[in-house]
């Protein structure tokens, strides 16, 4: 382990573009449970995909929106652990030496944000952002007392989260900026992600075809840990701080 952290703290600190993928595994190191793990107590009996489709939202819109309103208030309990706060850390000290760095996260919580990461691209949405159902007219703040989603400012359109559902495509923008990113960077590095759900999975795949070198940190074995460069096993929060240079004090 240490003869291939060493090795790959040495590839991160020399690159010119660094692209980093995050998924679940880093959140729930915050605490943040997985979306299926997120179906306990009065939500026991509803299935994830009975409650976040675009249809769900047109049958039942009160139910979908509270449980959304459910999960808003756990995460906002949550802070971001140090595998976050490593990865804002490395945006920095990249970008100080005038390396490239893209952050791109399947992660809809936000925690990478409240870290202090900004060069970022958040794949399947932010559950603490809403926007209209008919439109997507953004909403900085909606009524919590209204029953249900409130209307938007603008349209009347119901206000439902800024989230991909089933059944609904990836921003178009932000999946190609992330494909660019890959097959572009020097260095591009997994962190608590499965290596599963596509079409985030095929980010590291970019990356490796033009011979790259990836990294996984991941406590478990994916599907890519063969294929990289380093794979470092264990959590990210422990990874992550010895992994990422130091920051260079003026």
């Amino acid at each position: 382990m240490d003869e291939t952290l060493a090795r790959a703290r040495e590839a991160i600190a020399v690159a010119r573009s660094i692209v980093v993928l995050t998924g679940a595994g880093i959140s729930a190191e915050s605490g943040i449970p997985t979306f299926r793990d997120a179906m306990t107590g009065l939500w026991s009996r509803h299935r994830p995909e009975d409650l976040a489709t675009p249809e769900a939202f047109r049958r039942d819109p009160r139910t979908v929106w509270d449980w959304y309103a459910w999960r808003r208030e756990r995460v906002a309990l949550v802070q971001p652990n140090a595998g976050h706060e490593a990865l804002a850390r490395l945006e920095r000290v990249a970008a100080a030496r005038g390396a490239d760095y893209l952050l791109v996260t399947q992660n809809v919580d936000g925690l990478h944000a409240a870290a202090g990461s900004r060069r970022m691209v958040e794949l399947h949405g932010n559950i603490r952002r809403v926007k209209c159902f008919d439109r997507g007219h953004p909403a900085a703040s909606w009524p919590s007392e209204t029953p249900g989603p409130p209307p938007c400012a603008l349209c009347g359109s119901p206000l439902r989260p800024d989230v991909v559902w089933f059944g609904e495509a990836l921003p178009p923008e932000a999946l190609q900026a992330a494909l660019d990113a890959a097959r572009r960077c020097d260095v591009f590095l997994s962190v608590g992600t499965s290596g599963l759900v596509e079409p985030a999975a095929s980010l590291p795949l970019a990356a490796l075809e033009r011979g790259m070198a990836v990294i996984e940190v991941n406590p478990q074995p994916t599907p890519l840990t063969r294929r990289a460069w380093a794979a470092l096993a264990g959590p990210a929060g422990e990874i992550l701080p010895r992994l990422v240079p130091l920051e260079s004090t003026p």
